[in-house]
């Protein structure tokens, strides 16, 4: 069963360009045609360099976030170096696939910057099917925002571009999807000078 059988509503996308990647999700959680909050948040900082945006059930997606942030943390402390954005989506897909009887009902998109500044975008199912992409959309407005992404993306998109298309997909998300809105969380990783930075922001709609 998926998570919108369940009557949860969500969209996020995310793009990814040259030393960079951009995150983006709406804020609203509901279940079935009832909103529960106006202000959920589906964009997660997990590192300088790496960050998650899901779309599911909620506490799914918070425990999700806590037990990546978890385990890089402790291959940090006991390697003496960061984990690459490549193992840690292998190693969440793994996490999902172990759970596989009993499924934590999110879909997932991992984003960020390898240490020689290559941006890196995979998106997963509940199970941990991984695929790595330049743009991707999940989520009940998936369908919708999907289309918009397709028609702006382009290999030498910029940043702030690639703002403006995440923002314009959601958005049309929220205007059809009836269970999906309340503004839009950002999250902007990328490559400044020798430097990887993550900027939050958010977006009232």
């Amino acid at each position: 069963m998926s998570y919108q059988e369940y009557g949860i509503g969500a969209t996020a996308v995310g793009v990814r360009g040259k030393e960079f990647v951009v995150l983006a999700a709406e804020k609203r959680v509901s279940y079935g045609g009832f909103v529960v909050s106006r202000s959920g948040k589906k964009v997660y900082k997990i590192t300088d360099y790496l960050g998650l945006a899901l779309a599911g059930l909620f506490a799914d997606m918070q425990a999700i976030s806590k037990i990546l942030r978890a385990e890089m943390e402790y291959h940090s402390i006991m390697t003496g170096r960061r984990m690459s954005v490549r193992a840690a989506a292998r190693l969440l897909a793994s996490i999902l696939y172990a759970n596989k009887y009993f499924p934590l009902l999110s879909e997932t998109l991992i984003g960020g910057i390898e240490p020689d500044g290559t941006a890196r975008l995979y998106v997963m199912d509940p199970l941990g099917s991984l695929i790595e992409d330049d743009f991707a959309a999940i989520g009940s407005g998936a369908p919708i925002a999907i289309g918009i992404l397709e028609n702006g993306y382009k290999k030498d998109i910029d940043v702030e571009a690639a703002k403006k298309l995440v923002v314009t997909a959601v958005k049309a998300a929220i205007e059809r999807d009836a269970i999906s809105g309340d503004g839009i969380d950002l999250l902007v990783i990328r490559k400044v000078d020798d430097k990887v930075v993550a900027e939050e922001e958010s977006i009232r709609v």
